[in-house]
């Protein structure tokens, strides 16, 4: 358990991070702290005023945009545009990648996010999350990509935040995960848990179950598999919100696993659905770090080389035997 009283930046400040200089790691949590609050706040009064429904626009998937789509992702933006040491933003409502400073000095970051996982939701008071991703840009840099265009074993850090009857800041820089609880009455992230350990199973999964007749014949088999309620081990409760940073969450703490496979297209092949940069590569990130994993089926999600910015993958994250059973069941083909 944590220590009472003790603040995230505090935590950062004292914590030896495994992969990045805690003062870089310190400045960077400081502003998607900020952005955690933004939207906290105006989540919680959004049914009051004009702030929800939908656009009229479609963003770079081809998605209905939503009004908080498009207002968290400014939040982002607003948050670092003049922040060292982050010099690029990538995420799921742009296109391409916003460069800050090409000139930006060595250590320079980037961010990689999804500003509200499960928008669906914004409609129905339901659950929402903010996922996230930092990397180490490469020396002086230009609207280059490549060096962020690399496996998630290249991440430095990563992390969600969790909007629900409370808000949650869940982290790793490589030397564990932690979680934060937002005191509305300090304004400040609390330190809740630290050292996260996932369970090695679960009594749960998460799945879009009406995409079922979609899927890998592999991967029916295996869902069909968990809910044959033949013993303890395949008598699985069905816990779907349609926010991966909610179900994931869930996962983290009670085990099981989360799944979203990718469509069987007529030539046997499958496509995944969620990102891998800004997505998967960052929650898998977190759920092997708690002693989990996250596959996209046939092997390690955290090595897998992305081919766009928007690169989707299937997936399958959380406790690790549920994983490796799903990897024996060839559940992708």
């Amino acid at each position: 358990m944590g220590i009472r009283g003790t603040t995230l930046s505090h935590h950062v400040a004292t914590r030896r991070s495994a992969r990045l200089d805690s003062s870089d790691l310190s400045l960077i949590l400081e502003r998607i702290e900020h952005v955690a609050k933004r939207i906290s706040g105006a989540l919680a009064h959004s049914s009051l005023g004009d702030d929800l429904g939908y656009t009229g626009e479609t963003n770079v998937q081809g998605e209905q945009t939503k009004k908080l789509d498009r207002w968290t992702n400014e939040v982002f933006l607003d948050a670092f545009a003049h922040h060292h040491p982050v010099c690029s933003l990538v995420s799921e409502e742009m296109e391409e990648a916003l460069h800050l400073n090409p000139e930006c000095r060595a250590p320079s970051y980037a961010i990689l996010f999804d500003p509200l996982d499960g928008s669906s939701n914004t409609d129905v008071n339901g659950s929402l999350g903010t996922i996230f991703s930092i990397r180490k840009r490469t020396g002086v840099h230009s609207s280059e990509v490549a060096d962020i265009l690399q496996p998630g074993t290249e991440q430095v850090a990563a992390g969600y935040i969790l909007y629900g009857p409370g808000t949650q800041l869940v982290y790793t820089a490589g030397a564990g995960v932690d979680i934060f609880t937002l005191d509305h009455r300090r304004g400040a992230f609390m330190l809740w848990r630290e050292g996260i350990k996932m369970p090695p199973r679960g009594a749960a999964y998460a799945v879009n179950q009406g995409n079922f007749v979609k899927f890998h014949p592999n991967a029916r088999k295996f869902i069909e598999h968990l809910t044959s309620r033949k013993d303890k081990t395949t008598s699985y409760a069905l816990r779907y919100t349609g926010a991966f940073a909610a179900d994931f969450h869930r996962c983290l703490l009670e085990g099981g696993l989360y799944l979203y496979p990718g469509e069987a297209t007529p030539a046997g092949q499958t496509k995944g659905k969620l990102r891998l940069l800004y997505e998967l590569a960052p929650m898998a990130m977190i759920a092997e770090q708690a002693g989990g994993k996250a596959s996209n089926g046939k092997g390690r999600i955290m090595e897998v080389l992305p081919g766009s910015l928007h690169d989707r993958q299937p997936i399958y994250i959380g406790s690790a035997a549920e994983v490796e059973l799903a990897e024996q069941m060839k559940v992708e083909g």
